[in-house]
């Protein structure tokens, strides 16, 4: 990061910026893992975004979160919490590991109430970057046809394409499993869960509907791509996906989904527009059949994540498949799916959904 151009960090509908500085990390004691951000100045003064209740002890303010996250304010020996207290002149009240509730913050003046707050909030936003996604919003592309097109695909690849290196049976995706991710999710608790419930609700009826007219939304599946720029070392192949009477309304409608999460905050910003596509090939699979094609950067002790992999030589598949047809498809539902569970069909379990008719 460069220090003249630090990261710009969205709480509240203000934006921060994080001042760079050493991160620790220590090999035991990971409960009380300590990580101390340091000061993070208010974009705009006076900084009004958070709600502080005037007691007759001072100010008082609280903030929810998952208690997966709580150790992250405490620190290790409780040093995080500490020396926010004292640089910011509060008192913070954290529940128990394992309890649900809120964080509370009390102090003698408004100002230092909302620093500690404003702190607390970017602690939180970075331990929770680096959890592992937990879940992801997507349409199911469960339709025999398309399965039964992808199988007969699997088969001509195999006969014609295996000598090419890197190519075998185990890189295929799982027909049940085929998707179309809009956006990856952290969960942490049954309530963040319900909370994206109902924002899918209310992205359905503020435009949603508007967009599919009510109706299942009718797309083809056909012709295949590949994510990194050299054909001869693929990881990722992938089946395009575009809307049968040749409108952009699928795009419009998984990229406005895209950002009302991230505003958010349910969904990290990445991308400004949802890139469609189904994967069909992922050498993920090679070592491990349920493993996934979107994981995060660190574990949740903040250990960056290494995934050794052989990728495959996919220009004879590209060149003979380029235009391979894998069906219709009509596009009634938004899952929001659990990752690394199956339901009873074979597909990832749902933990909601909104329809369109």
């Amino acid at each position: 990061m460069e220090v003249l151009r630090p990261q710009l960090v969205r709480i509240g509908g203000r934006i921060y910026r994080k001042n760079p500085i050493q991160e620790q990390t220590y090999q035991h004691e990971e409960e009380d893992e300590d990580f101390y951000q340091g000061f993070v100045e208010c974009a705009e003064e006076p900084c009004d975004a958070y709600e502080v209740v005037q007691t007759q002890q001072g100010f008082r303010c609280t903030v929810k979160a998952p208690s997966l996250l709580y150790k992250h304010i405490v620190g290790k020996r409780g040093d995080t919490r500490k020396k926010l207290e004292v640089e910011t002149k509060t008192s913070i009240s954290i529940p128990k590991p394992g309890q649900d509730g809120e964080i509370v913050i009390t102090g003698q003046h408004r100002g230092g109430v909302i620093s500690a707050r404003t702190r607390i909030d970017v602690l939180l936003l970075t331990f929770r970057r680096k959890q592992p996604f937990t879940h992801f919003l997507a349409f199911f592309l469960n339709e025999v046809e398309v399965q039964e097109r992808f199988l007969k695909f699997q088969e001509e690849v195999l006969e014609k394409c295996s000598m090419d290196h890197g190519v075998d049976s185990t890189i295929f995706q799982n027909p049940k499993k085929l998707h179309l991710t809009i956006g990856m999710l952290v969960l942490l608790s049954e309530q963040e869960i319900q909370q994206t419930c109902e924002m899918l609700q209310q992205c359905k009826e503020d435009f949603i509907d508007d967009i599919s007219g009510g109706k299942p939304l009718e797309v083809e599946m056909a012709g295949i791509e590949y994510m990194n720029d050299d054909p001869g070392m693929v990881d990722v192949l992938y089946a395009k996906v575009h809307m049968k009477d040749g409108s952009n309304r699928l795009q419009e409608l998984v990229d406005r989904v895209l950002e009302r999460f991230q505003a958010s905050g349910l969904i990290v910003k990445e991308w400004n527009s949802v890139k469609l596509h189904a994967t069909v090939m992922n050498t993920l699979f090679r070592k491990d059949p349920n493993a996934e094609g979107r994981y995060n950067l660190y574990t949740a002790d903040g250990k960056y994540i290494f995934k050794e992999r052989e990728s495959f030589d996919g220009r004879n598949i590209l060149k003979l498949f380029e235009n391979f047809y894998f069906g219709t498809l009509k596009l009634n539902s938004i899952h929001i799916s659990q990752r690394f569970t199956v339901d009873s069909f074979g597909n990832y379990a749902s933990c909601g959904q909104i329809d369109f008719s």
